[in-house]
């Protein structure tokens, strides 16, 4: 019921945002509350929703806010209103986006980071606006389809470009566009996305994000150098990456992602202990967190432990990670 009717408020608000000003309308209560303290709250919604372990804890929250965000649409007069509405409205929707996504509900996920994007180019906010795009594209990298993830970055890029080069957007467009290319076997092309993104750390890293809808810092770059490295089969390069980045602080599913990769690279190696050390600790988040996502990355390692089944510890894994969920 709770995605049904947030699938039904995002048809409403994508319809909200592309009608023309109602000029007859004026600023209610819904809207002045938006337009005061809009924006904290969602500062503060993201910051819950990167702080958790388990995402959904903050689905209740969002979900009211949905409704306010909706009635206000309805109700604001004056232009400078309604960008700022609708550039509230992008970064609502994304991080809607991010709870379905951490779901796996790539299509839902789908459709809101595309109303985000909608509402962002309304509200005349390029960063906003590239942001979008590409989470959408994240969608289709982890569905497995980044030939149709590399024109929403190109785009993103194009987009990023217009917007404010002190912060980090194009840098984060980048560093998704190297995990395309390495999603399609191009090592320099990689290589050269990667750089780029690196170029993060010339920036000032105090007003470089905002921690929401933008949060790319460059601290991610380690393990998304190994996950790429991983990909194009150069375990040399990854495992150098990967093991930098565990040293680091971690977010609970940042963690997860990168003993996953550590644990598949133990596999290509035929090498058990790894296999199991990585694969046990990065089970143990999932249970923690009840995300999809981990139980999707750990599904990439299931497909790599079949040369392996007849030890008895990686077969008991391969159980565990099949029995884990795969929505939230």
């Amino acid at each position: 019921m709770k995605r049904r009717e947030v699938l039904g408020l995002l048809a409403v608000t994508g319809a909200l945002v592309a009608l023309p000003d109602p000029g007859d309308a004026a600023r209610g209560r819904a809207a002045s509350t938006l337009l005061g303290t809009g924006d904290a709250l969602h500062r503060s919604l993201w910051q819950v929703y990167a702080l958790s372990d388990a995402k959904q804890v903050v689905f209740p929250a969002v979900r009211a806010q949905l409704d306010v965000m909706a009635k206000g649409l309805t109700e604001t007069r004056t232009a400078v209103d309604r960008s700022r509405l609708c550039r509230m409205t992008a970064d609502l929707y994304q991080l809607v986006g991010e709870l379905f996504f951490d779901a796996n509900r790539y299509t839902d996920a789908a459709q809101c980071y595309t109303l985000a994007a909608n509402a962002a180019y309304a509200g005349g906010d390029p960063d906003l606006w590239a942001c979008a795009m590409t989470r959408h594209a994240y969608v289709e990298l982890y569905a497995r389809r980044a030939h149709a993830a590399q024109p929403l970055l190109a785009a993103a890029f194009r987009i990023a470009r217009r917007g404010d080069d002190t912060l980090s957007t194009r840098h984060w467009v980048a560093a998704v566009q190297a995990q395309a290319y390495a999603a399609v076997g191009d090592l320099d092309a990689c290589n050269r996305a990667l750089d780029e993104a690196e170029k993060v750390h010339a920036l000032d890293s105090a007003h470089s994000h905002n921690g929401g809808w933008l949060r790319f810092d460059g601290s991610r770059l380690a393990e998304e150098r190994g996950a790429c490295y991983l990909q194009l089969g150069r375990p040399d390069l990854a495992e150098e990456a990967l093991t930098a980045a565990l040293a680091q602080p971690l977010s609970l599913r940042r963690r997860a992602a990168v003993l996953s990769d550590l644990a598949v690279l133990g596999a290509h190696r035929r090498d058990i202990d790894q296999v199991v050390h990585y694969a046990e600790q990065a089970l143990g988040l999932a249970d923690r967190s009840n995300s999809g996502f981990i139980g999707k990355k750990l599904d990439g390692l299931r497909g790599r432990l079949a040369p392996l089944m007849s030890d008895d510890r990686v077969s008991t894994l391969d159980h565990r990670i099949a029995a884990l969920p795969r929505t939230a």
